[in-house]
């Protein structure tokens, strides 16, 4: 499997690190929009090519897949690239910034037959996981899911403080999270949904500030604070409140409402969400089926993302 990576900053190399532990895995291209970024970390990892331009990776029959790392505003318009030129592709999360853009991509992957995969990562991560093994296996019911997903970035800086060519943003981002995990983990579409969010920064042009509440036919709730004012702790934190225990996960960590640690060494063959997300990526394109997090599997939450975009904007 010969794999080109765009977008080599603090995620991409979060994938490259996972890609070097999968066998049979060659990165042969690195895509950066700095050529000295690019052939740094091409030279790094052992990839033979480094570029500014995907196209120039597209073009090489070195490259089997892609995955893009790339800003959220370039990603639906770059894996329509890749399939349309005959390479699968993971786009890292979001799918896109709009739900038009987002059902774009899945027309194209259901044209070109390709694995198209989104990095919703919270289904890898081993705490996740367990959760959702239990609930499949009949011993959890979600009640509730209260998550805090908490940033302090006033400016546009990515998770190693570097500037970033791109402002982020609460909903399309990080809200996709949460949003296509509580559908995943309940078994359910959403059938109620409110968002409000707070006033928009003059510099960035977005809200800093958001709360979205979710409601399954069922009646299982979901409560979403997000932010990119607070000054610590930061990252995202989802409590599930359960008919049997209260369970916190913290990325790949999980330890009761008590605080106690839940061993979730034996879920997976790693305890790191995005390389077991990079391995699912992988075996589903040898497999020749579609990869859990596919572009159609994940569609719902976009749907919905987009709907509230539309509440959101009545409410300025």
């Amino acid at each position: 499997m010969r794999i080109a990576l765009a977008g080599a900053g603090a995620f991409g190399i979060r994938h490259l690190d996972a890609l070097a532990l999968i066998d049979g895995v060659t990165v042969t291209s690195i895509v950066s929009r700095r050529l000295e970024q690019a052939e740094q970390v091409a030279e790094k990892y052992g990839a033979p090519h480094a570029t500014v331009n995907l196209d120039d990776a597209l073009a090489r029959d070195d490259v089997d897949a892609v995955i893009l790392c790339t800003p959220t505003g370039l990603h639906a318009a770059q894996a329509i690239d890749c399939m349309r030129v005959g390479k699968h592709v993971q786009i890292e999360i979001p799918l896109a910034d709009s739900w038009a853009d987002a059902q774009h991509v899945d027309r194209v992957q259901r044209e070109t037959g390709l694995t198209c995969m989104v990095g919703h990562t919270r289904r890898f991560n081993p705490s996740h996981q367990w959760i959702h093994r239990r609930i499949a296996a009949g011993e959890l019911a979600i009640q509730q899911m209260d998550v805090q997903t908490y940033f302090f970035r006033r400016t546009n800086t990515n998770a190693l403080g570097q500037p970033r060519s791109w402002t982020d943003h609460l909903l399309w981002h990080h809200a996709a999270h949460t949003v296509d995990l509580f559908q995943y983990q309940t078994g359910e579409q959403v059938s109620l949904a409110h968002a409000v969010q707070g006033p928009l920064n003059p510099g960035l042009g977005i809200a800093m500030d958001m709360s979205i509440q979710l409601r399954t036919p069922a009646g299982r709730i979901c409560t979403l604070s997000l932010s990119f004012n607070n000054d610590g702790p930061l990252g995202s934190f989802f409590r599930y409140i359960c008919d049997n225990g209260t369970y916190i996960a913290r990325y790949d960590d999980l330890v009761t409402g008590r605080e106690e640690r839940v061993d979730v060494s034996a879920v997976d063959v790693s305890v790191n969400g995005i390389e077991l997300q990079d391995r699912e990526f992988v075996a589903a394109i040898r497999e020749g089926r579609e990869p859990n997090s596919s572009v159609g599997d994940v569609l719902p939450c976009y749907r919905l993302l987009g709907e509230l975009e539309t509440e959101l904007a009545g409410q300025t």
